[in-house]
Parts: structure tokens; sequence; C-alpha cells
């Protein structure tokens, strides 16, 4: 028996009343070790902060080996697109996948569900994002 073909327009319906936002995920890999990774790390994660300044970014980070303290390259950015073919140019246009130093996968994602809290406190100045 094969899988049931479940197109986006029934997940909608399904999720109707969620959020519902389109985003992209690019999900980031070293190609050539991790030399090249930090050759261009400081140009990537200018390119990181120029896309959260310009509204594009949402979130985006390291992958932690299962020790939880080692680092193998690989990463994870979330972004608001138009399309598909506008998030894979955003990805492409990276100094770590422009230069070779990563390869890339873009994946569409729906985002429905979750919470973000942030807590400000102005008389301590403090910040706390859970």
């Amino acid at each position: 028996m094969s899988e049931p073909v479940i197109k986006a327009a029934d997940v909608l319906e399904a999720s109707k009343g969620m959020l519902q936002k389109q985003l992209y995920v690019v999900f980031t890999r070293p190609t050539k070790g991790l030399g090249p990774v930090m050759e261009n790390l400081e140009t990537h994660l200018a390119y990181q902060v120029k896309l959260e300044s310009d509204g594009i970014m949402v979130g985006a980070g390291p992958f932690w080996l299962d020790d939880e303290e080692t680092w193998g390259g690989e990463g994870m950015v979330i972004i608001r697109a138009a399309s598909l073919a506008a998030a894979r140019n955003i990805a492409e246009a990276d100094p770590m996948h422009a230069s070779g130093a990563r390869s890339f996968e873009v994946r569409p994602w729906l985002l429905n569900e979750g919470t973000i809290t942030v807590k400000i406190s102005f008389s301590k100045n403090e910040r706390e994002f859970i």
C-alpha cells in the first residue's frame, strides 16, 4: 500500500487558525573539512548580520555534535523569502556557500506552532529570551 499524497492545501485547511507563516530553512554543511569553513566564518557571519538587519533572517546557528560540546561545521538558517527560488538565491549569496566551503539545501517550512517569550526589565537593563 502506498502513502497518500498530502497537498499543501490540505495541511493549510487542517491548521486553519494557526500562524501559517511560510518560511525557508537552509541546512548547511562543510564540503572540504573545517579549514575552509573557518577561513570564511568572518564574512559569513557579516552576511548573516546583514540578513538579520534587513529583516530576512528569522534565526540561525550551528548544530553541535551529539556530545553537545563539539562543532562539525553544520548549521541552519531560517529566512523569509518570496519563494523557494528567492530563498535559494539568498543562500547562494552567502560567502560560505559562494566560496564552496559549505553546500546547502533549502526546504520550505510552514511555521504553525510555538511560543517565543521576551522579558525586558528596564530598571535592571536586563533582557531574557525564552
